[in-house]
């Protein structure tokens, strides 16, 4: 299993196409490991010309633990950040770009497309915002900028995201897993039910860490409001969203693309916060295309 030595951790990854290809890195969101990026989104991307790399962030996955730091208690990091107190977290999301900068660093590639989803977005964005010149293009997928401006997630959402599986049992964590996937997917594109049951099960047999996904968390809040500072990105970006996300509403798209100097945005009917294998191949197109683009102007 390859594995990389980047900003003083080891991370785990995975490429796939030709290697001599423009890079293009993958970030995933809170708790999510790398195989959220559906194979069949990484092939298609590498089917278009790209050297496409997917990893675990830091304290998840098959990537280092960072086990020796603090459970951070949500609930009161929210009330606190909703009464505009500071806030800290083990770790930023700065850090974690960080991260992503030195699995490239330790891949010896200077520049590549950075791809986020999700928390993987916010990531992407700080990418953006503390090393542009490492960056090709940016694509934020189902992410937003922090504003306090955005709506919140749906009510059931949040349910599914906080409601703690029955045990830790193997059939309890992956009908909790399957809940999830109900609860946040696509209305207009759902899942067989065996390959989502198929694919959670994969997901829990390879890894389960509940302290690394407290701690992500506890990132994205202490994160605050992007919002001003993706006004001084100047890299090509490519904005995502489902229309009928329920995790990050549209409107945090919507307001990721107003933030970002001639951002663009692409929205799905029906799409919510998933990647339908439906949509897979118009996904891919769009990120490559845009990839293409920015190198091309």
């Amino acid at each position: 299993m390859p594995k990389a030595q980047a900003n003083d951790l080891e991370l785990h990854y995975e490429e796939h196409g030709d290697p001599s290809a423009p890079p293009m890195l993958l970030i995933m969101g809170v708790g999510a490991q790398l195989t959220l990026w559906p194979i069949e989104l990484v092939e298609a991307l590498a089917a278009h010309g790209f050297r496409v790399i997917r990893f675990d962030n830091r304290d998840i996955g098959l990537s280092q633990k960072l086990h020796d730091a603090k459970v951070p208690n949500l609930p009161m990091m929210i009330v606190k950040a909703k009464l505009r107190l500071p806030v800290s977290s083990p770790y930023s999301l700065g850090d974690m770009a960080d991260d992503a900068i030195g699995l490239l660093d330790a891949l010896g590639i200077e520049k590549a497309h950075i791809v986020g989803a999700s928390m993987g977005g916010m990531i992407a964005q700080q990418v953006a915002l503390r090393h542009a010149e490492r960056v090709l293009s940016l694509t934020s997928i189902m992410s937003t900028t922090g504003s306090r401006t955005v709506p919140a997630a749906k009510r059931e959402a949040i349910k599914a995201l906080t409601t703690r599986p029955a045990s830790n049992d193997m059939e309890a964590l992956v009908d909790h897993g399957v809940m999830l996937s109900g609860a946040i997917g696509s209305p207009a594109y759902p899942g067989d039910p065996d390959r989502v049951r198929s694919r959670v099960r994969e997901n829990i047999e390879r890894s389960v860490y509940p302290d690394g996904f407290g701690r992500q968390m506890a990132a994205i809040i202490a994160d605050g409001d992007r919002s001003r500072a993706l006004a001084k990105v100047g890299v090509p970006t490519l904005v995502l969203h489902g229309e009928d996300d329920p995790l990050v509403r549209l409107e945090g798209g919507k307001h990721t693309a107003a933030s970002i100097p001639n951002a663009v945005l692409k929205t799905y009917p029906g799409m919510g916060h998933d990647f339908p294998l439906e949509l897979i191949d118009e996904i891919a197109a769009a990120i490559s295309d845009h990839a293409r683009s920015a190198t091309a102007g």
